[in-house]
Parts: C-alpha cells; sequence; structure tokens
C-alpha cells in the first residue's frame, strides 16, 4: 500500500508561521571584512577585487559565515539559507574574468558560452555550493538537537547578472548576452551542488527577471529527474513600487501564474521596496496563491548613515511583520537587506503565536500527494 509523505515543514506551516532569516551581506558588513580577508592565502593573486563577492567567505572564512548562520538559528530562525546567492559560474565570472566591454567587445552568447565552459568556474561554483550547504546544515542539526526544534536548510537560488527578458542594446531590442540554455546549465551545477551539501529545500529568490527564474526551475526539474530525489520549492520574487517583478514587469498575478505549475511549497515576495510598501502585492498574492505565502522584505529602503545601510530598526520590522501576520497574509515570514540577527530575533518574537496563514488545497496538497514514501 502506498502512503503519502508529508513533509516536515509543511506540518509545521500548517501550525504556524516559520521564520526564515534575515541578509547574509549585511550581516558580514559588521564584521569588519577587508580585502585581504576575503581572498586569504587561496585568493591572494586574484586581478580583480573580491570584496563584493561575499559567497566567497564560505571558502576564506568560514568560521564568519558559520557564525552568522549560529546567530540567525539563535535568533529563532526555522529556515537558514546557504550563502550562494550569487554561487553560479556567471555570477562568479564578474569576479575572475575580464569584460570585454572594457576592450571595445561585448557580451554575448560566445562570451557566456566559455564561462558556462570554464573548468575553474565550474568547479569554484560546485565548491562553494556544497560547503555552503554543508556549513548550513551542521549549524542547523546543532541547534536543533540543543533545543529539540528541527531547523532546514534552504539552497539559495539567485536571480543572476543576465537577463534572459531584456536586451541591454537599446538599438538592438532582439539582443540577448546569454541563452537560456546556457542560464539553464548553470543553474543545473549550482542546484546539484545544493543537493549535494545537505539542502532541504531549494529557493529561487529576488526574482528580477521572470524568465531567469524559469530557467532555475527548469533546471531544478531536470535534477530532479535524473537523478531521482525531489525537494520542496520556494519561490520569492522582487517587486517595484507598482508591484511587478523590476525586469521582466510581470504583476503579481502573472508572476503566479506563470509559476505556479511547479506546485511550490511557497511563493511569495522578498527584498523590494520596504514592508510598508510590499503590503497590498503581499495581500494580492496571498489571495491568489493556493501554496504557502512568504515574506521577507527589506528593513526599509537603503539609507547610507543607518548602522546597517537600511532604515528600518528591529522593532520597525517587527511592527510591519506583525501587521502582515494580523492579516492572515504570511506562512513564512523573515528579512532581506538591512535585517540582521536582532531584526530577525525581534521578527520571531512579534509572530510567536499568531495563526499562520490558512493555504488553498491546490499546490500544497499536490505536493504531499507527489512524495510518496
Amino acid at each position: 500500500m502506498t502512503t503519502v509523505r508529508e513533509h516536515p515543514l509543511q506540518k509545521i506551516l500548517r501550525e504556524r508561521i516559520a521564520i526564515i532569516d534575515g541578509a547574509m551581506g549585511t550581516t558580514i558588513r559588521t564584521y569588519g571584512m577587508t580585502e585581504a580577508d576575503i581572498r586569504g592565502e587561496r585568493f591572494k593573486d586574484s586581478k580583480k577585487d573580491l570584496l563584493n563577492n561575499g559567497d566567497i567567505f564560505s571558502l576564506t572564512q568560514p568560521e564568519m559565515i558559520c557564525d552568522i548562520h549560529r546567530r540567525f538559528l539563535e535568533a529563532g530562525a526555522d529556515i537558514i539559507e546557504t550563502n550562494t546567492f550569487g554561487a553560479t559560474n556567471i555570477s562568479q565570472s564578474e569576479f575572475f574574468v575580464d569584460d570585454p566591454r572594457e576592450h571595445g567587445g561585448r557580451k554575448n552568447p560566445e562570451f557566456y558560452q566559455k564561462i558556462v565552459d570554464d573548468p575553474f568556474l565550474n568547479d569554484l561554483a560546485w565548491e562553494i555550493n556544497e560547503r555552503s550547504a554543508r556549513q548550513c546544515r551542521e549549524w542547523a542539526d546543532r541547534v536543533a538537537n540543543e533545543t529539540g526544534r528541527q531547523r532546514f536548510v534552504a539552497g539559495a537560488i539567485g536571480p543572476l547578472t543576465v537577463s534572459l527578458s531584456n536586451s541591454p542594446d537599446a538599438d538592438d531590442p532582439g539582443f540577448r548576452v546569454v541563452t537560456f540554455d546556457q542560464v539553464k546549465e548553470s543553474y543545473i551545477r549550482q542546484v546539484r551542488a545544493l543537493i549535494a551539501g545537505g539542502s532541504d529545500l531549494l529557493l529561487v529568490e529576488t526574482i528580477f527577471d521572470s524568465l531567469n527564474a524559469k530557467a532555475a526551475l527548469v533546471a531544478i526539474r531536470e535534477v530532479f529527474d535524473a537523478d531521482g530525489k525531489e525537494l520542496p520549492i520556494m519561490i520569492s520574487a522582487a517587486v517595484g513600487r507598482g508591484g511587478e517583478t523590476m525586469i521582466s514587469a510581470q504583476t503579481v498575478e502573472a508572476f503566479w501564474t506563470a509559476v505556479r505549475h511547479v506546485k511550490p511549497l511557497s511563493v511569495g515576495l522578498n527584498c523590494s521596496i520596504g514592508p510598508d510598501l510590499m503590503y497590498p502585492f503581499l495581500e494580492e498574492l496571498s489571495q491568489k496563491s493556493d501554496a504557502f505565502v512568504s515574506a521577507y522584505p527589506n528593513a526599509g529602503l537603503p539609507n547610507p548613515l543607518s548602522p546597517t545601510g537600511f532604515d528600518l530598526e528591529p522593532e520597525d520590522m517587527a511592527r510591519f511583520l506583525g501587521d502582515f501576520a494580523k492579516s492572515g497574509m504570511v506562512n513564512i515570514a523573515g528579512g532581506c537587506c538591512g535585517n540582521t540577527p536582532e531584526h530577525i530575533a525581534a521578527i520571531a518574537r512579534a509572530l510567536e503565536g499568531r495563526p499562520p496563514r490558512k493555504p488553498g488545497r491546490t499546490s500544497v496538497e499536490a505536493y504531499a500527494n507527489e512524495v510518496k514514501a
């Protein structure tokens, strides 16, 4: 007799609002790391500056990255993200490959085919993803054992530094710097490494370009089919003031329509324009979606005079996310840019005991029905 196995996180989301962690980049900056720190011995001879390549810290400063994971977990996070937002060969090429535009050329599919085929970039992308997932796994399990509360590792899959939807050349609107298949292949390597490192979930996040996200979702499906292992998928988009994805300009409803066939465990909004301006678009998504809904907005708008680089303090984020919960809009809540462990702790306290949003039946039950024990 075949029985349906419910994922442990799915059970939690039915019972309470789960907390996802905050901003890795923001928190890294509080440690005062320098260019020499991120290079270490391994990358000391790199020709380009690496300090903005935060994913590399998982290799050169693992103690710091693990400390950040620990702090978010102790702040109350149920879900922590791997430090892999830009850990694809395409994104890493920005830091290790000369830009042809500096020599009178341009980036194009021929350029990116070399990137996708580059052994150094492929090995580096694999190592960052697998190592980061293992670091998360170690601390999620350690804190879970200490507290008796299960924690989950979300393999973070970012939006890339290229667009499939738009041309960078105003005189050639049909031109694309990269092809769908190249983007898909880049994501396939990342997905496999995140799974190999022990991720519980895959999170396609901060989606500016819906077509890039589609390539990531196709890559995930191909890996699942080829390797015979499936994980729950979380999807989260970033929207502008009009409530549309920032490059592909899909409205919230159109975005959900474009991804619902994946039957994600959750769909939501993150980053974007701060929690106050996110509210109406999250409300719309909550009404339309039949999956669980997540929200982890920026701590307001950028502010270089603020200690975190963003306006909102922990108590501010707690108030806004508390309003989301009071309105019955969320199952997963946390913070993106500007949110430190202190922000997440405040959010966790504000949402404790508040009932979760009640999702529709289609996507959630379909996921359970498709995962057979």
